[in-house]
C-alpha cells in the first residue's frame, strides 16, 4: 500500500478552524450500509440497550512554552510527554537546535536543561514539576493545520468534559462532541459507559514519511487500560452488545490491550499502527472525526470500513460540506469488508 491510496481533496473553506457553538451542534455522518446525513443529536438513537461507549479520560496539557536560549536566540518548546515530576521529552523549535547541557529560559525566568536527546525528541529537566510550571505559562498546542494560535475559550473547548489525566499534547477529538447532557442521553438509551486513557502525542500531527506504508513507525504513546474496562467489554460482547469506541484512540487502546486474543488489562506503551487487513478484535463501531489526507488515522479508520466505503463517505462529506478535522463534524462507524 501507498500513502497515495489515501488521499483526497478538501477545500481550505471546510476545516473547522474554531468549534461549533455548542459541542452537539456538529452533524454526524453515519457510515453504515448506506451513508446517512444525521445530527450529532441523533446519537442515542444509533445506540442499542446494552452497546458501551469506551471513552478516553486523558486530559490536554497546556504543553507548548516559548523560552529563549542562553546562547541567544528564541525557542519554541513543545513537551511530548512528562517523563517524571520534573522532566519531560519535547520538540524544540530554534534557528539552532540547543546543545546537551544548554539552558532555556522560560517566560517566568525559570531556567530548563537540556539533559540529551532521545532521538527527535529533546530531553529537559525542569527546576519545578513540569505540569506546575505547564499550568502558570503554557499554551494549548493546537494542531498546526488551524493555522492560529490558542485563544481562551481554546482552554475549554479543546477539551473533553469528562477528561481527567493529564499527559495529552493533542485532544482526543471525537470526544469534544459530547456534552454533559449528551453523556446522559446516552445513559438513557441504554449504553454502558466504560474509560480507557491513552496521553495523545504531538507525533499524531506528523507526515508518514515513507511512500510505502508499512515502512512507517507511529511514536510511542502511553496507555492504561483497566479490568473494569475489560470486564465491561467481555460482558458487553457476551450478551450481544456492540463496543463502540469513541474515536481513534479509544479504539488503539482497546485493540493493543487485545494483541493477544481477548482483551485483558494493559499498562504501557504503543505504537500500534492499524492498516487495512489488521483483524479488529475488540471493537463493533466507531464515532470519529474527519482525518487528514494522507495520514495514519485514515488509515486506521479505513482498516475498520473499508478503504472505497470511507474515501466515498469522505467525498459525499466534501460534496456535502461537512466541516473537517479536530473541531469539525463526526461519523458514526461500523465495520465493513476492506478493499
Amino acid at each position: 500500500m501507498q500513502i497515495s491510496d489515501f488521499d483526497y481533496s478538501l477545500p481550505d473553506k471546510l476545516i473547522a478552524r474554531y468549534p461549533a457553538a455548542e459541542r452537539r451542534a456538529s452533524r454526524l455522518l453515519e457510515v453504515g450500509a448506506q451513508i446517512v446525513d444525521r445530527q450529532f443529536t441523533d446519537l442515542p438513537a444509533l445506540l442499542g440497550p446494552g452497546d458501551l461507549l469506551v471513552f478516553n479520560d486523558t486530559r490536554v496539557i497546556p504543553a507548548r512554552l516559548t523560552a529563549v536560549k542562553d546562547t541567544g536566540g528564541r525557542a519554541e518548546i513543545l513537551i511530548e510527554r512528562v517523563e517524571s515530576e520534573c522532566r519531560a521529552l519535547a520538540q524544540v523549535r530554534a534557528s539552532k537546535s540547543p546543545k546537551k547541557g544548554g539552558l532555556l529560559l522560560l517566560a517566568d525566568g525559570e531556567e530548563v536543561r537540556v539533559a540529551g536527546r532521545d532521538d527527535e525528541f529533546f530531553i529537559l529537566d525542569f527546576p519545578k514539576p513540569v505540569l506546575t510550571i505547564l499550568e502558570s505559562i503554557g499554551e494549548i498546542p493546537l494542531p498546526p493545520y488551524l493555522g492560529r494560535d490558542a485563544e481562551p475559550d481554546d482552554a475549554e473547548r479543546y477539551q473533553t468534559v469528562y477528561a481527567q489525566d493529564p499527559g495529552a499534547v493533542a485532544a482526543p477529538t471525537a470526544g469534544l462532541h459530547f456534552d454533559r447532557q449528551m453523556l446522559d442521553e446516552t445513559l438513557q438509551a441504554g449504553a454502558g459507559h466504560a474509560w480507557i486513557t491513552l496521553h495523545v502525542g504531538a507525533g499524531t500531527f506528523q507526515a508518514l514519511r515513507r511512500e510505502h506504508i508499512e515502512e512507517n513507525r507511529l511514536h510511542k504513546e502511553r496507555v492504561q487500560v483497566s479490568e473494569a474496562c475489560c470486564e465491561a467489554v467481555r460482558d458487553t460482547r457476551a450478551a450481544g452488545g456492540r463496543v463502540i469506541a469513541v474515536g481513534t484512540t479509544a479504539m488503539r487502546a482497546l485493540e493493543c490491550a487485545s494483541v493477544r486474543g481477548e482483551i485483558a488489562p494493559f499498562q504501557g506503551e504503543t505504537d500500534l499502527f492499524i492498516l487495512p487487513g489488521y483483524e479488529f478484535r475488540s471493537v463493533d463501531a466507531m464515532i470519529t472525526n474527519f482525518h487528514l489526507p494522507r495520514s495514519s488515522l485514515l488509515m486506521l479508520v479505513a482498516a475498520f470500513a473499508g478503504r472505497e466505503r470511507i474515501l466515498s463517505a469522505y467525498g459525499h462529506a466534501v460534496q456535502s460540506g461537512y466541516r473537517f478535522f479536530s473541531y469539525g463534524d463526526s461519523m458514526f462507524v461500523t465495520p465493513g469488508a476492506d478493499t
